[in-house]
């Protein structure tokens, strides 16, 4: 199986007025067939916004892509996790993984960051062998994507 690097985008509009930019991988239907990635972490990254929900300071957004970047490479280079999608908006990213072995995806994280100041992230695991969010996450594909 090839992990590629298609990826959809979807912008919702949030009931305050802001938006949330909305980021989804096409492509990996054969990891989700094959059973073994059954469990979704979300890491949440809470940052100073603008009035329009996005990232207010340059810096810390530019922080926040070099983060992702080191942890998409530390993670999907034996495919112990997979990144699914992405949610910028109202005040923090969301990074969504679909994983083989969670304690074994923390240990990757924090040697992964460990070079970095504390971050201010968290992190939320639970089983979901269905890929119930991935699957909801497609349904905001456009039928041209």
């Amino acid at each position: 199986m090839v992990l590629t690097d298609k990826w959809f985008t979807a912008l919702s509009e949030n009931e305050d007025g802001s938006f949330t930019f909305i980021s989804g991988r096409s492509g990996i239907d054969d990891f989700i067939a094959s059973g073994k990635l059954k469990e979704r972490l979300e890491v949440t990254w809470k940052y100073t916004s603008d009035n329009k929900g996005l990232p207010a300071n340059d810096r810390e957004a530019e922080l926040m892509e070099e983060v992702e970047e080191k942890l998409r490479r530390a993670m999907e280079k034996d495919k112990l996790a997979i990144l699914t999608g992405i949610y910028t908006g109202q005040g923090s990213r969301q990074w969504i993984w679909i994983c083989r072995n969670t304690p074994a995806f923390g240990e990757r994280l924090n040697d992964t960051l460990q070079g970095y100041p504390k971050l201010p992230i968290s992190i939320y695991a639970e089983q979901d062998p269905e890929n119930r969010e991935y699957r909801e996450l497609l349904e905001l594909r456009g039928e041209d994507d």
